[in-house]
């Protein structure tokens, strides 16, 4: 099991901890962590474009002229897709991209992530992240202890309210609880800060 240093919310090295191997000691899979992003990026898809057809746009109810005799070509309607003005063949139309992957697929995606996060250094243990109110100076503090004040950090909790609160004011930070936990986050920070209790949740939902 590969062992890690525990920090105090200064910066300062308090003791070491544990982290199981079957989540933050997998071979990375860059593949699975693709299709996840791809996956959580296509769920937030609106899908809300739409063309009118010929039957939507509005007029052409009335032949343009008569069937035959005039020398030119049949024409039953003006919002025929071949007149401007006109309808749209094929055009895009309201739909879903959302797509699902399998149970195991996605958590071997997160693992994966977490992983190779804690392989190029970028994962961080903290002892516990507490604010007495929702204070964004305090989270600025924070992160300038572990001189992450200028790099994009995810900070993960059990679900404090007030953690998350203090730090969605500040550019490129962004806090979460442990179930709240995806690929797209994980890849998208430079640092991430675990609390101790966060982990022991994370190792308890994927080991």
């Amino acid at each position: 099991m590969p062992k890690v240093a525990v920090y105090d919310i200064t910066g300062a090295q308090t003791g070491e901890i544990e982290l199981n191997d079957d989540v933050f000691g997998v071979e990375v899979n860059s593949a699975l962590m693709h299709q996840a992003v791809v996956m959580q990026l296509a769920s937030q898809r609106q899908g809300t474009h739409a063309t009118k057809t010929r039957g939507l746009v509005r007029g052409g109810g009335r032949k343009p002229w008569k069937q035959k005799g005039t020398g030119r070509a049949r024409a039953g309607s003006t919002r025929s897709p071949i007149w401007v003005g006109g309808g749209v063949v094929f055009g895009p139309q309201p739909r879903s991209y959302a797509f699902s992957m399998p149970r195991k697929a996605r958590r071997l995606a997160i693992k994966s992530a977490l992983s190779d996060k804690l392989s190029l250094g970028e994962l961080l243990v903290v002892d516990q992240i507490q604010f007495e109110q929702p204070k964004t100076k305090d989270m600025v503090k924070m992160l300038t202890g572990f001189n992450a004040a200028a790099e994009k950090a995810l900070i993960i909790t059990e679900g404090d309210e007030v953690v998350e609160k203090s730090a969605r004011n500040i550019p490129g930070v962004k806090a979460i609880a442990s179930t709240g936990l995806n690929v797209y986050d994980l890849l998208y920070h430079d640092k991430i800060f675990v609390t101790k209790g966060a982990v022991a949740k994370i190792e308890e939902v994927l080991a």
